[in-house]
């Protein structure tokens, strides 16, 4: 038996959900090194979760800062076949206003320091990656959203930056000559890490302003990010239960179940036997 069946990584202000019972904090090592926190395992509403808070309690860590690939091991190791994420971003089209919530389902790569990838040192995997979100988490997602009484906006595209500097203008028009709909900072590697651990990943991405491309509005602040944030909490926590047990009651026949069967193209007699013990929670079954 899994230790949990959902996981969600977000601020830790989510753990403070009503409905909520938290059972224990689990430390762990991992190949890879330490993830952010500890994990928080709890239940609710009759479902085991597994809450990481994504910068560390009382936000320590920057966007480059974060050990990626340590937080999707540890999710793999507990079980955690769907991540449920939530995260701030600001908008790229008059049309996303601060307070909405957006489900992008295509990411852009503008970052350049961080490793996003569990492979190599002496094994090579290609995943497919051009559907990056599992669409049927997604849509269950975007359902209890708009249940929940929140403007949503299902699709779009969100541009990684690497922070954590906000854009320039220049870079802020550039991104929206792309069309892109939102602008991050974190959750494309965890997408990316999600797909190879064959674990499903959709994210809730809050508004918290218009960038600094908007002509009227005023450039972007941490206390007006951290103003819409403290509004859009509420409507997250009211998603995110509603949608936990609905993506645990799901039959998960989609893709990212199976993304490795024909990724890895490495003769597995040439992988050493260091990284087919460190990596066995995620190809092990491959392997055997």
């Amino acid at each position: 038996m899994s230790d949990a069946a959902v996981g969600i990584i977000g601020g830790s202000g989510l753990y403070e959900m009503q409905g909520l019972t938290v059972l224990e904090e689990r430390t762990m090592a991992t190949p890879f090194g330490d993830p952010s926190d500890a994990f928080v395992i709890g239940e609710l509403d009759g479902v085991r979760v597994a809450f990481l808070s994504r910068h560390g309690r009382g936000h320590r860590l920057l966007p480059s800062e974060l050990n990626y690939r340590a937080n999707i091991f540890g999710m793999k190791v507990l079980g955690v076949e769907t991540i449920l994420s939530a995260s701030a971003v600001g908008s790229m089209k008059e049309t996303v206003h601060p307070t909405d919530i957006l489900f992008p389902d295509q990411f852009i790569d503008r970052t350049r320091h961080r490793p996003d990838t569990f492979f190599g040192g002496g094994i090579v995997a290609h995943v497919t990656f051009a559907d990056p979100i599992c669409t049927a988490a997604s849509s269950l997602m975007v359902t209890a959203a708009r249940e929940s009484g929140a403007r949503v906006h299902s699709g779009g595209t969100y541009v990684c930056i690497e922070g954590p500097q906000f854009s320039t203008r220049a870079e802020s028009n550039l991104y929206r000559s792309w069309g892109v709909d939102v602008i991050g900072m974190t959750n494309l590697q965890e997408a990316k890490l999600a797909r190879e651990a064959e674990i499903c990943y959709v994210t809730m991405a809050l508004i918290t302003d218009y960038d600094c491309w908007h002509e009227t509005a005023e450039s972007v602040t941490v206390e007006q990010i951290l103003a819409y944030l403290s509004r859009n909490a509420a409507m997250a926590q009211r998603i995110l239960r509603l949608t936990v047990p609905r993506i645990a009651a799901r039959k998960r026949d989609c893709a990212c179940a199976c993304a490795l069967q024909y990724a890895i193209v490495t003769d597995p007699a040439r992988i050493p036997a260091s990284v087919k013990q460190d990596l066995a929670p995620i190809i092990g079954k491959y392997l055997e």
